[in-house]
């Protein structure tokens, strides 16, 4: 290989490494293995190194995904490293070899962890009390995730015991089998997508918006490392343990000190028998030299600690029968093809059936109905079809060829740009009618109060309504019958929903459930067309060039738009008295016309969905970043990088009283 050829392959490399980046820690929606994308990054690790192309901006130096720009970012004191990977025995000998000839002598011992397959997580406590919570996010920077770590009731709200006045824990959240397994069988029954793996269900739930929500999650945690203010070089992995069970702090009972590394081989041996045993998942072993004083001699990379490393075991596969491919519609009508298997057991389970993730997916590994198939549990959980036994024989069944219409009610499947994924479009299919009357009567959308996920669940079964659309036809003597509604529930509920029918325009585009329009979207939708019927009425070219607003989502409106049935739930909801254009009563003056708002930290008396709703009642705009299209940054306590860049930026930058001031309101 020659230096243009280098170059082009790290090119692409990088560009799919930092996709599958963002999938696995943005999206919770991984799209390779963790043993392909470890090899991979070693490939172009060596190619980087062979032909000196080495940049800053590489997912070799770097450690996960961008944090999320929906939560305030905040910097990690100490690095939040990843950890080098290893399959093989040879390898993990190596690293024994490698740290022996750093010290330069063998006084040290190892510690033997389980590897739990969840979300990284930081916990700061300040005179014993927890005062922030982070994602891992980029490794320097994390996302401030504290109003939802504090539902997680593993985590003490307080320590326990002789604890120093600052301190810092590492851990890792995650999700049992069992409560997993009830979760995903929940959404099935809701005609919702399923999660692949408790992972990505605990990644996603620990990223979304409402700590209520969050709490209604079953997750976990494990604490694994403690880090102090003070220097404290003489302790051990060991006595780290201890020091968190003293403060009160969970720790997985299974750790053990380990003299030399043949005894980590045997330590890695027994745990790979029991680990189906145990309630949660575990996807390898991490060694770590056990103490502290030889860490710093022993240093890091730039990514990873040279002191520690994780053992991966390997993914288990099985041979069986695809018998049948089924489609599944999932909760924005996506279109999932599901393999239909002879029963095989497969890592202590017994598997029927195995995601085929969609059709691009089923041509490129040709598989077909009646093919021997190799099955494995990506992530311990979801079983997935990785090849087919044999493609070559003769009389194999033709190849599969996804049909035109929807299985669950008929309506016309659609693609949108270069999406790989088939979708129905009708918002009345069965499978989707739960998530998008639950998603319309939500907090953030139409907030129709005591219209949760049960009572939606009854009001379909009951065939009480079909669409969303149906809310407002509703009368308080069809709810009495239903389980746990009484005459004041009842009443309270028909109230909510004629109440809704005041949420201003931007809060309805919101609550129809487009795909790609989000809360923010919505408003800038609302304010560019002004009227529900000059955006229906727009084309994509037209709404394209509304600020901030790609072609992608473009298509998405217009695609929802042109939809029949669709067109018939708006005309109800406008007939019901829905507010379909944007009201004068949304701005009371121009005090901020044409200004744009970043926000930052925790405002002292206002929350940050107050605060937005009093600049657009003046006339400003909110953004998420700091841009050279900021006009002020509006701080609180604890501001983050957003206050950093925008003193880079030398943009305006404003405390609640100035805030205040300039809008010439009382708090």
């Amino acid at each position: 290989m020659d230096k243009k050829q280098a170059q082009n392959r790290v090119k692409e490399l990088r560009e799919l490494l930092d996709k599958a980046n963002k999938a696995y820690y943005q999206d919770a929606q991984p799209f390779i293995s963790d043993k392909k994308f470890d090899r991979y990054l070693a490939e172009l690790e060596r190619l980087e190194e062979e032909f000196g192309l080495h940049d800053p901006t590489s997912p070799t130096q770097r450690v996960g995904g961008e944090p999320s720009s929906e939560f305030e970012t905040v910097q990690h004191p100490v690095p939040m490293l990843s950890l080098d990977n290893t399959y093989n025995e040879d390898e993990l000998n190596d690293f024994d070899r490698r740290v022996r000839d750093r010290l330069d002598h063998t006084d040290f011992s190892y510690m033997s962890e389980l590897k739990f397959d969840g979300a990284a997580i930081r916990l700061r406590y300040e005179e014993g009390e927890l005062v922030l919570g982070a994602t891992r996010g980029d490794g320097q920077r994390g996302d401030n995730i504290t109003r939802n770590l504090k539902t997680v009731r593993d985590i003490p709200l307080s320590l326990d015991g002789d604890y120093p006045e600052v301190v810092e824990v590492r851990g890792e959240a995650y999700m049992e089998r069992e409560a997993f397994a009830r979760m995903n069988e929940h959404r099935e029954q809701q005609g919702l997508n399923t999660f692949a793996n408790p992972r990505n269900l605990t990644a996603g739930s620990l990223k979304m918006q409402d700590p209520r929500e969050v709490a209604r999650r079953p997750i976990r945690f494990f604490s694994f490392d403690l880090l102090f203010e003070e220097e404290r070089g003489g302790l051990t992995q060991l006595e780290k343990m201890q020091l968190l069970q003293d403060y009160g702090l969970p720790v997985c009972e299974h750790y053990r000190k380990c003299s030399n590394i043949d005894n980590i081989h045997q330590q890695i041996d027994d745990w790979q028998e029991f680990r189906h045993e145990l309630p949660y998942e575990t996807d390898g072993v991490v060694i770590k030299v056990n103490e502290d004083k030889y860490r710093s001699e022993l240093g890091t990379t730039s990514k990873a600690p040279r002191w520690a490393i994780a053992f991966k075991f390997e993914a288990e596969q099985a041979t069986t029968t695809l018998e049948k491919i089924k489609l599944q519609v999932g909760r924005l009508g996506k279109i999932t093809p599901v393999a239909h298997l002879r029963a095989v057991a497969l890592a202590g389970t017994t598997v029927k059936r195995a995601s085929l993730h969609n059709e691009d997916e089923i041509h490129r590994k040709d598989i077909r109905e009646g093919d021997r198939v190799v099955v494995e549990k990506a992530g311990e959980i979801i079983p997935q079809v990785v090849s087919v036994v044999n493609p070559g024989r003769e009389n194999r069944s033709s190849p599969f060829k996804m049909p035109e219409d929807c299985p669950a009610c008929g309506h016309k499947l659609t693609k949108l740009g270069n999406d790989v994924d088939w979708r129905c479009t009708n918002a009345e299919c069965p499978p989707q009618v739960r998530q998008r009357i639950t998603h319309f009567a939500s907090r953030d959308a139409m907030d129709i109060d005591g219209l949760g996920e049960a009572v939606v669940d009854q009001l379909v079964s009951e065939e009480l309504i079909q669409n969303y659309a149906d809310l407002y036809d509703l009368a308080k003597e069809e709810l009495l019958p239903l389980q746990r509604m009484a005459e004041k529930s009842a009443q309270n509920l028909i109230s909510a929903i004629q109440d809704s029918k005041d949420q201003p325009l931007d809060r309805l585009i919101y609550a129809l459930g487009i795909r790609f329009v989000g809360k923010t979207v919505a408003r800038d939708l609302a304010r560019a067309f002004q009227t529900m019927e000059a955006l229906a009425d727009a084309g994509e070219e037209t709404i394209a060039e509304v600020e901030d607003i790609g072609p992608t989502i473009a298509q998405s409106v217009t695609t929802f738009f042109s939809d029949e049935s669709n067109l018939k739930m708006l005309d109800k909801l406008k007939a019901a008295g829905l507010t379909f254009k944007m009201g004068e009563k949304e701005q009371t003056s121009q005090k901020l016309n044409g200004k744009t708002f970043v926000l930052t930290g925790a405002l002292p008396g206002l929350t940050r969905k107050e605060a937005t709703a009093l600049i657009e009642k003046h006339g400003g705009k909110v953004t998420s970043s700091v841009s050279g299209n900021t006009d002020y940054l509006l701080a609180g306590e604890s501001p983050g990088s957003k206050y950093e860049k925008a003193q880079e930026r030398e943009v305006s930058i404003l405390d609640q009283d100035a805030f205040l001031e300039l809008i010439d309101e009382p708090l």
